[in-house]
């Protein structure tokens, strides 16, 4: 080992270079042919897994619409007094007895064909001992077989769900595979059950809604909550039991996974669940990883595509590697000791030409760099102080324009002495709000101009509308934008109370921790965010801000000042109310 040793160090400068130079490489093409080959395996995971994910979604609406239908079928069912009369009266007469089961059946068969369903088997069982069957051919045991089975038992302790289970060759009297639901029928005074609603579906009908969704080592499965497989595109595990996947199920449901990973018949796979609780079953994906990076990698290529970028660069480096100078080397080492975060590392202006050279040329990169830097700064600051005062701009008018509506109706009214009182408001306001250059002010000087504003706005529409304020006297010195809280009030003002004509709004504000929250609370006629909002995203959830300009550009502004973890929320009930919640960071100083 020494000898290897004293041998390496006695070559030359341009041998240790090349020596070294090629075993890098050939280190860093392996490592990155793997890590490549690594990245490219997770990034087809997470691909086929968002892919599966939305294929899973598509199946649960298809399985949905099934249930959706059964319960349409249960509806009409219950409503039906023929078919209540078959499952409750005893036998009176041949010809009675004969009238009711034939208007029992016309309904049996309205109710399916009404709701387009053709692929499904219905069965009526009453207390009087009477049954119906739509189709023998989803079912071929009696009755009483039905009547035996476990979920008949659970519907009737349960007689307000509409239940499944898995109808397979262990039930008795049955040699189909499929799918029953099962609902009690109940009176609706008494609510004392009268017969019992079994509706039967084939399981290669429900396999028809995810089989274009499968294929070789992509296959779909459903199961009960015992691990039980009810359908699955590979016919031969229906009707067995699998603990993993049931697990692996709970797993992804309870730790709010996207996927899970587990050996499966020896083979590594990928799971994907989602839960269908109106069925009290799991839909999972299991996927082959084997069979499906298959597909996507050809390793042998990969090796002969890697083994010959090697070898054309060991004859590139071995070209460039005579070239190389010491000075060149030295150059490199200084180079090395800058860092993305220190653009003001320099370099001395030694060595030969070359190195002077570079060394020239790199100080002056550093140097436009910089001057850069600070010019991008100095402009990102210069746009967003025009940003916040467009968006200060745009609430004032708006303000002005109902507040000068309110005056002309006043002297128009005659009510001269009124009319003053109130452009003494307006005045005393516009000198706090127009004229008032700075961003932010105390909660006691918006509470101030607040009350100006509501006193306007009582004059011409009378004291009809309350307003009282709950503020927290520690919260007096806190800062906030300007005409912050005006928006929310003149919307109260102008359409919370168009059916109640009076009403309270309340303006409450309080501190929890570092956290301003500002609330406006009315009990008028709230409203229906869906029909009258758009979306306006929040950290925490997606809420709903009228298309008011003044109230919008609130919510902007704070989003502009504080960050996206800041803004406004709207709650409304119809007929209750309406809640604006504002959040923004506790501070006494000016915003700069």
């Amino acid at each position: 080992m020494g000898a290897w040793l004293k041998r390496i160090s006695d070559l030359s400068l341009f041998s240790k270079l090349f020596l070294v130079m090629v075993l890098s490489m050939i280190t860093v093409t392996v490592a990155t042919s793997w890590v490549t080959v690594q990245m490219s395996e997770k990034l087809f995971v997470q691909t086929f897994s968002i892919t599966n994910s939305k294929i899973i979604e598509q199946i649960k609406s298809g399985l949905d619409s099934i249930h959706y239908s059964n319960v349409n079928i249960v509806i009409n069912t219950a409503q039906s007094g023929a078919i209540k009369r078959f499952l409750t009266e005893g036998d009176v007469d041949s010809v009675t007895n004969s009238k009711v089961t034939f208007d029992m059946s016309e309904q049996m068969k309205r109710i399916q064909s009404g709701i387009g369903a053709k692929n499904i088997g219905m069965i009526i069982s009453g207390i009087n001992g009477k049954s119906f069957k739509s189709d023998r051919t989803y079912w071929s045991g009696s009755s009483a077989d039905l009547g035996r089975n476990p979920i008949t038992q659970e519907s009737r302790n349960q007689p307000g769900r509409l239940l499944y289970s898995y109808l397979g060759e262990g039930t008795p009297g049955s040699g189909d595979q499929g799918l029953v639901a099962v609902k009690t029928l109940t009176d609706s005074g008494s609510k004392e059950g009268y017969g019992t609603l079994y509706i039967f579906l084939k399981e290669n009908d429900l396999r028809s809604i995810y089989a274009s969704f499968t294929s070789a080592g992509n296959d779909v499965m459903i199961l009960d909550r015992q691990g039980l497989i009810i359908s699955s595109n590979r016919a031969e595990l229906i009707g067995t039991t699998s603990k993993s996947l049931l697990e692996s199920a709970q797993r992804i449901q309870q730790q709010g996974l996207a996927k899970d990973e587990i050996r499966m018949s020896g083979k590594d796979v990928m799971v994907l669940a989602g839960d269908l609780p109106l069925y009290d079953f799991y839909i999972m994906n299991v996927i082959d990883k084997d069979a499906a990076l298959g597909q996507m990698l050809n390793r042998k290529a990969i090796f002969f595509i890697v083994a010959g970028i090697v070898a054309l660069a060991v004859l590139v480096v071995y070209v460039i590697t005579r070239r190389l100078t010491l000075s060149l080397r030295k150059l490199v080492k200084k180079m090395s000791t800058v860092t993305k975060e220190n653009f003001h590392n320099y370099m001395a202006v030694t060595g030969t030409y070359e190195t002077r050279e570079l060394s020239r040329s790199f100080n002056f990169m550093l140097d436009e760099l910089n001057d850069y830097i600070s010019q991008l700064v100095d402009t990102q600051k210069e746009q967003r102080k025009a940003e916040l005062a467009a968006l200060q701009q745009q609430i004032n008018p708006h303000f002005l324009y109902n507040t000068l509506a309110s005056v002309n109706i006043l002297v128009q009214r005659g009510s001269q002495e009124t009319a003053t009182q109130t452009i003494h408001a307006l005045i005393s306001l516009l000198q706090n709000t127009i004229s008032n250059v700075k961003e932010t002010i105390p909660v006691v000087q918006e509470l101030v101009n607040l009350k100006h504003y509501v006193f306007i706005n009582q004059i011409r529409y009378g004291q009809g509308i309350k307003v009282d304020y709950f503020v927290s006297p520690d919260c007096l010195p806190a800062q906030v934008p300007n005409l912050m809280l005006q928006p929310f009030i003149e919307n109260a003002f102008f359409h919370a109370f168009n059916k109640k004509g009076t009403g309270y709004i309340y303006v409450i504000i309080t501190k929890e921790r570092d956290t301003l929250h500002c609330e406006v609370v009315d009990n008028g006629d709230g409203m229906e965010l869906s029909d009258k909002a758009d979306e306006i995203p929040n950290p925490t959830s997606a809420r709903q801000l009228f298309t008011g300009i003044g109230i919008r550009n609130v919510h902007d502004r704070l989003v502009l000042l504080y960050g996206e973890e800041y803004g406004v929320t709207i709650t409304s009930t119809l007929g209750q109310g309406t809640k604006i919640s504002i959040n923004l960071p506790w501070r006494t100083d000016q915003y700069t």
